[in-house]
This record gives C-alpha cells, structure tokens and sequence, in this order.
C-alpha cells in the first residue's frame, strides 16, 4: 500500500509529532508499504514568528499536489492543521479524493496561551478543517468527546506506543544526577509558553527540578529559574538515562491530547505527576500517576508510588497495535475512473 503524509511537523523538530509519525513510518516500511511523508523540508520555507524551530511551507495546493500525483498513493493522511495540511485538504477536496486527518494538539487551548485570545475564538477553524476528512484520528476517549461536542463525529482511535528496546529502566543516570539533592523532578519535552513549564518550576516541592528540552522560552527560563538544571534536547539512550534517574516525570502541560513523553517515563518506572486535563486523565492510572490542581499534591502522591506498576503500564503501550490502528483508520483512494464516476453522481 502507497501512503502519503503530509505533516508541517518534521525533522529537525523534536516534538510527539514528528516521533508518532517517524515509528510508525518506520513500523510501516518494516510490514512492506510505502510511505512519502511530505513535509516543510521540499519546499521554501519560513520561520513561525515567535517559534523560529517551525519552519512554514510557502506552497499551495498545487505545489503539494504535484508531489501527491507523483506519488500515486492508495491513502492520504493530513496529519496536521498548518499550511502544508490546508494546501492537501484544499487539493483532495478540489479533486474528490478521500483523506483522513489527525487531531494531535489542542490547538485552539495552543493558540490562546500564545495570543491572549480567547480558545472558543479558533474552534470554528479547527471545525472547518476536520469536517471533510473521511476519519479524524483520535488518541483518547476526552479528546473524542471534545471533537463530538463540536460536531466532528467521524472519529477514529488511534493510539500511541513506546519503544521498550529503548525506553526500560536499566539504564544509569546521567553523572550529574548522582550529586543533585533528591527527589529529581523531571520535565521533558518543547521549551515553550502554551506547555506550561513554569508551573513545574514553580512548585514548591524540595529536591531538584531538571528541564530535557530546547525551544524558543529556554532563554527566559534559564534566568527566570536559575536553581533548575537545563540539560538541552536528549535522544535515545540519552534521553532515556534521563527518565530512569529520575525520581518522579512531571506533566505541566494543558494543551496536549496525549503525551507521549508520559508513557516513555512510565517504561522506565518513573512515576507520573500531572494536572486533571485531557492526556493525563487518558493515560494515567491511579497505580501509575497521581493528577490533582495543587502540582506539589500530585508530585508528592506520584514519588509515594510503586516504580514496578509504573514500568508494567508504560511497556502495555504498543507502536505495532498503534500502526494497526492508524491502518485501520485510513480511506483508500478509488481508481480514477471509478472516482470521477462518483463526483458525477453526487455533483
């Protein structure tokens, strides 16, 4: 099967994103499909104002198109709301072809922590996006219910993995964990505004607070926090020796639809703490994160937990039954003729 992705997400961005879409391209290509991930790279790009590490496309649905026809794929999936995704849903509109969509962030939640303005504002355009997709790919149940109450009822599960081959509990901490006062309270992911980091810095709760990341608000919070450790993007191993030394994995955000950086801390038997939002309230159990308002409740609740709970949850996440999903959900493009047969009867 040929299936193209068009995603405004990807490489050299680090963000759950761009690591859904690489493993399960990667789980694709391994059971024998081909995939073409169209992507800010094959075109001229600019950066986002205030958010320089995104690069923004500067094509139309031709440009995109074009590489669409090229490819001839049997399944097109837009995998983000940017431009590169509005120029694809603009061309399979235009042509009657069939795609699927995915909502990965909550993008008006997003958009209001970094305008000022307020979430219901951009909802109308986030319905305009979704309502032509044959499947809107969903990670949770509140996020299905969310989309639901908006209208957006052609809704698909399709949920998200850790790769336990790297993401287990043996590894040994990084050196500098071994000095720092304990309990070690860990975030990890973009350093920006709409993630909220500086509740996490802000608790109270003693010990040490370490940042794994990079983004466009590290500067800030590198002089704003200077009693925490920033250690920059981590990879891999690397990445992982982070989360096994660390004594509890803090969730600050309020704008994602999942987290997948929650379920890598969970398989390397770090306990869990968060806020009772939508990703957490989905992806934690009692046994393996503890969710209140008041962050230093939950961070105090989540290092009282049992680490071996927490590794036997985070390794029940799958990236081949989460490829099986996203292959499940995706529409198959008709022959040509068959289509244009189609558009005729329905025009």
């Amino acid at each position: 099967m040929k299936i193209a992705i068009v995603s405004d997400a990807w490489h050299p961005q680090v963000n759950g994103v761009v690591r859904t879409l690489t493993t399960v391209m990667g789980e694709l290509l391994r059971q024998g499909h081909s995939v073409q991930i169209i992507s800010p790279g094959d075109f001229r790009s600019i950066p986002a104002p205030s958010y320089p590490e995104i690069r923004l496309a500067l094509t139309g649905k031709h440009g995109v198109g074009k590489r669409l026809e090229r490819f001839a794929p049997d399944s097109i999936h837009i995998a983000t709301e940017g431009p590169l995704g509005s120029a694809a849903r603009r061309w399979c509109i235009k042509r009657g072809i069939p795609f699927t969509t995915a909502y990965h962030t909550q993008f008006p939640e997003y958009l209001s922590r970094r305008t000022g303005l307020p979430a219901g504002l951009f909802w109308p355009v986030i319905r305009r996006f979704h309502r032509p997709a044959e499947r809107i790919m969903v990670a949770t149940q509140s996020v299905r219910e969310e989309l639901r109450a908006h209208g957006l009822t052609q809704l698909h599960h399709w949920s998200r993995g850790v790769d336990i081959s790297v993401f287990h509990p043996d590894h040994l901490p990084p050196e500098m964990f071994f000095s720092l006062p304990r309990p070690i309270q860990l975030y990890v992911g973009r350093v920006a505004v709409e993630k909220n980091i500086e509740a996490f810095l802000r608790s109270a709760h003693p010990g040490s607070k370490v940042v794994v990341g990079d983004g466009p608000a590290l500067a800030k919070l590198k002089t704003q926090f200077s009693d925490a450790h920033f250690l920059g993007s981590r990879k891999g191993a690397d990445l992982a020796a982070c989360y096994a030394g660390a004594d509890v994995f803090v969730f600050p955000s309020r704008t994602d639809t999942f987290g997948l950086v929650m379920i890598e801390a969970l398989a390397c038997g770090t306990p869990v703490a968060a806020f009772p939002v939508q990703g957490p309230l989905d992806v934690l159990r009692p046994e393996s994160g503890a969710i209140a308002e008041d962050l230093d409740q939950a961070i105090a609740a989540a290092l009282a937990l049992d680490r071996a709970d927490c590794l036997v949850h985070g390794q029940s996440f799958s990236w081949r039954e989460s490829t099986r999903q996203f292959l499940a959900g995706l529409a198959l493009i008709e022959p040509a003729p068959a289509r244009d047969r189609r558009v005729l009867r329905t025009a």
